[in-house]
């Protein structure tokens, strides 16, 4: 029997744990947060769910770097493709690696830096780790 609960999840935007950005911005100092909302930024500037992001564009100023962890529903593809276009972004996702979008946008590629997070991540407004493993990837 599978446990839909390892594959499923209430809401597909949950907050990126603070300590865990606070040490990737010391390493990018990033300025812009590209999915967002008032309550779960982690940047001054950000796109909320209204001004949607995908129509945006990210590379106004391509000397500084954007943070990313998107809604992890069925769209997450269209994020990665974005940021894969956009450049200079660093995204939080689910270490994914059978799925098409893994294959299309991050593995092998020459502009992409894999980071593989040891254990998972309890991300905010959460009582439990993630039921799934967590990858930084690098869009340069």
């Amino acid at each position: 029997m599978i446990n839909k609960g390892l594959f499923t999840s209430n809401k597909p935007d949950w907050e990126t744990p603070q300590e865990f950005f606070d040490k990737l911005d010391e390493e990018f100092d990033f300025r812009l947060d590209v999915c967002a909302s008032e309550e779960n930024r982690k940047c001054d500037k950000y796109y909320s769910k209204e001004q949607d992001a995908l129509k945006q564009n990210w590379s106004n100023d391509e000397l500084y770097w954007k943070w990313m962890n998107p809604p992890y529903g069925r769209e997450i593809g269209q994020w990665i493709k974005k940021a894969n276009e956009e450049r200079n972004v660093v995204a939080l996702l689910p270490a994914r690696t059978d799925t098409r979008w893994f294959w299309d946008y991050i593995y092998n590629k020459s502009n992409v830096e894999i980071r593989f997070i040891k254990g998972r991540l309890k991300f905010g407004g959460s009582k439990n780790s993630a039921p799934f493993p967590s990858m930084i990837i690098i869009f340069k």
